[in-house]
């Protein structure tokens, strides 16, 4: 085999386990929503490496909104979960991303945009800008849009009062 042929393989070998934790955790997830007699459709899909899943529904999205929880906690939660369920599965650690009711992706977007402000204050400034707690999602995310602005930042601080610092070049 070649190297082109064995990375190949490999990116298909990846592919195949996120699917699968995808499928099994979108098992998991729909006897959750059958067990607290919630309508959502289950979407599943690779991004970033990892197997994301969401929970979708056509109707009002309040009842879902109960799987969200206050900032997210609820929905932390079941993520937790349903990576201890693909763990229980696999025997491998999972880094599912879930989002319920689109309340993920909102977040990221807003999330972007106030790393993207930290950025453009810092390189107004020239100062160092410390950001308020976030969880690990949240932080990833502004990470990333600082980065994607040409800067840098570093995690800083004890769970659960972790925070970002976005420093100059």
């Amino acid at each position: 085999m070649t190297e082109g042929t064995t990375s190949a393989a490999a990116e298909g070998d990846t592919l195949t386990r996120l699917e699968q934790e995808g499928e099994i955790a979108a098992d998991y997830l729909e006897g959750l929503l059958d067990i607290a007699d919630l309508d959502g459709d289950i979407d599943m899909d690779v991004e970033a490496d990892r197997a994301a899943v969401s929970i979708i529904s056509d109707a009002s999205s309040r009842d879902l909104q109960k799987l969200v929880g206050r900032d997210g906690e609820v929905l932390e939660a079941l993520q937790e979960l349903t990576r201890l369920a693909v763990h229980r599965e696999t025997g491998d650690r999972s880094r599912l991303m879930l989002d319920i009711a689109g309340y993920r992706a909102k977040k990221r977007e807003e999330l972007s945009e106030l790393g993207a402000k930290a950025a453009a204050e810092v390189k107004s400034s020239g100062e160092p800008v410390k950001m308020k707690p976030m969880t690990p999602f949240e932080r990833k995310v502004v990470h990333d849009a600082v980065k994607a602005a040409g800067l840098r930042s570093e995690s800083e601080g004890e769970e659960p009062q972790r925070f970002v610092v976005v420093l100059p070049a």
